[in-house]
């Protein structure tokens, strides 16, 4: 790799870490190359991505960013996940390293926040935001439901005293 590469590479790891909102630092101690797709793979239908990395240029590419805490980590073989859904990469990264001993999760950060493996594994847990997104909206529309039902009640029940009435003189 000519200086030129290296440059661009530190470029595209500052761009990286300057969008993404979660980066899960990870090592990736032999995993097979159809191991390592399938991983890609996986981070891309969720929305997130994986890269293995060079850890003095990533040490680079961190400084100035809100993932600059994380320089520490990069030791040894290292490989980033990293979404802006603040629970994707996590929540993928988490899943593969229980099923496949090979990845271990480091690390990461959340923001300008530093984690450890305990709180990557609990953020992993939460939904995802477009999942709560659409709690939050199911949760909106349900009381708006209810008033409307209440709101209809009265004049249904209205309505059926008026055809009571109606039935009543016919008869009569």
């Amino acid at each position: 790799m000519d200086r030129m590469q290296k440059e661009e590479l530190v470029a595209s790891l500052n761009g990286i870490f300057g969008s993404a909102n979660l980066v899960v630092v990870t090592r990736p101690s032999g995993l097979t190359v159809a191991e390592s797709t399938d991983l890609r793979r996986r981070m891309r239908e969720s929305g997130a991505s994986f890269k293995v990395t060079k850890n003095r240029l990533t040490r680079l590419a961190l400084k100035g960013t809100k993932f600059e805490h994380l320089t520490e980590m990069f030791a040894g073989p290292t490989a980033i996940a990293f979404s802006e859904d603040p629970v994707a990469a996590a929540k993928v990264a988490v899943e593969f390293a229980d099923d496949n001993e090979k990845l271990e999760i480091i690390g990461g950060g959340l923001f300008e926040n530093a984690m450890d493996t305990a709180e990557i594994k609990t953020l992993a847990k939460l939904p995802s935001l477009d999942t709560l997104r659409g709690k939050i909206l199911g949760m909106l529309n349900t009381p708006a439901t209810r008033i409307a039902g209440v709101v209809q009640a009265p004049a249904g029940q209205l309505a059926r005293v008026v055809q009571a009435k109606a039935s009543q003189d016919e008869a009569a």
